[in-house]
């Protein structure tokens, strides 16, 4: 006689006299994930676990930290863009002095970085 499980469509397996359904996640395709889509996953691991396990075993995590990982990076490269004109960080600037122009251009980085983490990252 089938077990529910069996009826439904699983398949099961005995061990030691019980029956013992055979779970499997999803196959998902490897992709890569960039930092952006790593810090997220670390983000969804400690504080929102339950999002994490259905995008998990649903076998959409994969794609889900590769869009992640886009829409942060552009993001990035829009607002460090943004903030250089409205700053006037020029090449001609990283010509005529380069140390200032490292200086603003690393604060330029940890800005747009502290707002990608607070809008995309960390939601």
């Amino acid at each position: 006689m089938k077990s529910i499980f069996e009826q439904l469509g699983g398949a099961c397996h005995e061990e030691n006299g019980n029956l013992i359904p055979d779970l499997r996640l999803p196959t998902e395709e490897e992709q890569p994930i960039g930092k952006w889509g790593q810090r997220h996953l670390d983000y969804l691991k400690q504080h929102r676990k339950v999002t994490y396990t259905n995008l998990l075993t649903s076998g959409r995590l994969g794609v889900y930290l590769v869009d992640i990982d886009r829409q942060a990076q552009e993001c990035f490269e829009r607002l460090i863009e943004g903030m250089k004109q409205a700053q006037g960080i020029t090449e001609r600037l990283k010509e005529e002095n380069a140390l200032e122009w490292v200086g603003r251009m690393n604060n330029v980085r940890m800005c747009a970085k502290e707002i990608v983490n607070e809008k995309i990252i960390y939601i």
